[in-house]
């Protein structure tokens, strides 16, 4: 949910800052962990018989194959680039903070993670259903430029994230669900298989955001489309699949403030939102406008399942 300690987050210290040269240590390890046990699954599985029909029968047992079903796991690490938040409420708040940074924090607790479900229902095309739980956290001390009224009042030239929120964040969390269509490229070896991939879907944030002085919203909600965008290679082993991923998501956030504070389930949160949605009546803490624009390297496990080779 929070970032605060009863949720795994340390407090009163200084939040880490992102680092690419962390990021790309990391992601190397990942990707060194990944190629390893490529690497064993490959030696346990492979026969010792060097005879041509067996390999033969090998590269047809692992090659794609029409009507291919996968359901797989993954984590990873994002990137969300600085982004405008505004917030408008009647003739009390309409202003903007501009170039909010954003952290993720993807192995702090809730991690980034995700689950997905491809059908190729042809050796070259396919699609998949893609779930995606990330985290966007504001950095609080940063100052920025503020444009806007404030309480009916100029608002500050300028001010940190700290000075005006009490919380600024979906932590629980820059949720999104994309439907995708799917294109494998032609492969490089028996084993490995590029694709691509493009898609569309919601966003499904578990939003926490009090301006100070004003009761908080947190829960969770629907807050916009998303689109995404992808790009990766597949490492095929007997019945299962490593992948590594680079993904582009794009998600504009109009978010309404409604000053609840939840301890519901999604579902519960958005029948709450939509039958306020139906009443036309404005949410009471007024309306958050940004956009979340985010590169992400992803890597996973995927469980095939296909028909059995004549």
């Amino acid at each position: 949910m929070s970032s605060s300690s009863a949720f795994g987050h340390r407090t009163g210290l200084p939040a880490p800052r992102f680092s690419w040269a962390r990021a790309v240590d990391v992601a190397g390890s990942v990707l060194a962990i990944v190629a390893l046990g490529g690497w064993a699954v490959m030696q346990a599985t492979t026969p010792t018989d060097d005879a041509a029909a067996a390999r033969a029968a090998a590269e047809l047992r692992d090659a794609p194959r029409p009507r291919e079903t996968a359901f797989a796991f993954y984590g990873g690490i994002p990137r969300t680039l600085p982004s405008d938040v505004s917030i408008q409420k009647g003739d009390v708040h309409d202003f903007t903070i501009r170039d909010v940074q954003w952290e993720g924090k993807p192995f702090v607790n809730p991690i980034y993670y995700g689950v997905r479900s491809t059908r190729w229902q042809t050796p070259r095309s396919g699609a998949m259903l893609d779930f995606t739980h990330s985290k966007a956290i504001s950095v609080r001390d940063v100052r920025h430029t503020i444009t806007g009224t404030m309480g009916g009042q100029p608002a500050p030239a300028e001010g940190t994230v700290d000075d005006l929120f009490g919380k600024l964040e979906a932590s629980h969390g820059h949720n999104m669900l994309t439907l995708n269509g799917l294109l494998r490229l032609p492969s490089i070896t028996a084993r490995l298989s590029p694709y691509v991939g493009l898609g569309a879907g919601i966003s499904l944030p578990h939003m926490e955001v009090d301006i100070k002085g004003e009761p908080r919203t947190y829960e969770y909600q629907y807050a916009g489309p998303v689109g995404q965008a992808l790009a990766g290679i597949e490492l095929r082993l007997p019945r299962v699949s490593l992948f590594l991923e680079y993904k582009f998501t794009l998600a504009p956030y109009d978010v309404p403030l409604s000053n609840t504070n939840s301890k519901d389930f999604l579902p519960q949160d958005l029948w709450r939102q939509f039958r306020a949605w139906l009443s036309g009546d404005e949410p009471p803490g007024g309306r958050l406008a940004t956009t979340y624009t985010s590169h992400q390297v992803i890597g996973g496990l995927a469980v095939r399942f296909a028909p059995v080779a004549p």
